[in-house]
């Protein structure tokens, strides 16, 4: 179903281009290649069994969470609104 100006379909593929933008994001933050023993922002040792489960990890399960909530979401809107098209 397509609304005003835009072609039928223009809503999935926007749909689409979203989801594959959250998942190329996932894999970029996807730690990979050898852990590290200590975290690298508090310096504490990372348990073994956490370097085992998250090949790549580089920071303790405390500052992980910390990084986690700092992560900002992109603040592209593809939709957008008629109101703003017409600016």
């Amino acid at each position: 179903m397509a609304g005003g100006w835009t072609r039928d379909g223009a809503v999935q593929d926007q749909i689409d281009d979203t989801v594959k933008d959250a998942v190329a994001r996932a894999r970029a933050l996807t730690p990979q290649g050898k852990s590290a023993e200590d975290c690298d922002d508090c310096g504490e040792p990372i348990p073994k069994k956490r370097r085992a489960a998250l090949p790549g990890v580089r920071t303790c399960v405390a500052c992980q969470s910390e990084r986690d909530k700092a992560i900002t979401h992109s603040t592209i809107n593809r939709r957008g609104s008629k109101d703003s098209q017409l600016r």
